[in-house]
């Protein structure tokens, strides 16, 4: 019997973690969300596929800025770890292009398992309809995402924006960020 480590690891840390019942800005109470608490970050998601599909598709790791490898990132066989590092590793390198290195509160990533429930609540929650493919709520701190679509440099961007509003003692208008967050995205391996 062959039995996939990644999967067990991630179920097992998944069971000892407290559920929160609440994510911010989501209002339903008819799902149970769990977390994982980072540095810098506090990532929820409704599904342990989903989480498996964040760790598979961020491909980042500490001081591997240069050339992807055709193997993991991660130093670590734990998933759990794994996420950790790659989205710490991925914070400072955004920090680190930005030049804003600042203390703040942890970032919120909400993991949705799928597209149509990313928009759902998309829509729930802003009353819009777009078509982004993830974003981020100051007032919230938090970055919404969908599994299936989501990589290093979608992460990195929205955690530029994050940072941005938080270094600056006045938030810049919403296309000066969006450029410096473009800016992040482009330059995260040079």
């Amino acid at each position: 019997m062959k039995v996939n480590l990644k999967k067990l690891f991630l179920l097992l840390a998944l069971f000892l973690i407290a559920p929160d019942p609440a994510v911010l800005g989501e209002t339903s109470d008819e799902t149970s969300w769990q977390h994982i608490e980072s540095r810098y970050t506090i990532i929820k998601c409704e599904t342990l596929k989903s989480l498996e599909r964040f760790d598979d598709n961020i491909d980042f790791s500490p001081g591997e800025w240069g050339l992807k490898s055709l193997f993991s990132f991660s130093t670590s066989k734990d998933p759990i770890v794994s996420i950790k590092e790659k989205v710490d590793a991925l914070f400072e390198r955004v920090q680190e292009i930005l030049d804003m290195r600042i203390r703040m509160k942890k970032i919120f990533i909400v993991i949705y398992p799928n597209k149509n429930r990313f928009h759902e609540v998309r829509k729930k929650m802003t009353g819009e309809n777009f078509g982004f493919r993830s974003w981020y709520i100051f007032e919230h701190n938090t970055i919404y995402i969908n599994a299936h679509d989501i990589h290093e440099g979608i992460l990195a961007h929205e955690m530029a924006h994050a940072i941005i509003d938080h270094y600056l003692t006045i938030r810049p208008p919403k296309a000066t960020a969006e450029i410096l967050a473009r800016y992040v995205d482009k330059h995260l391996y040079y």
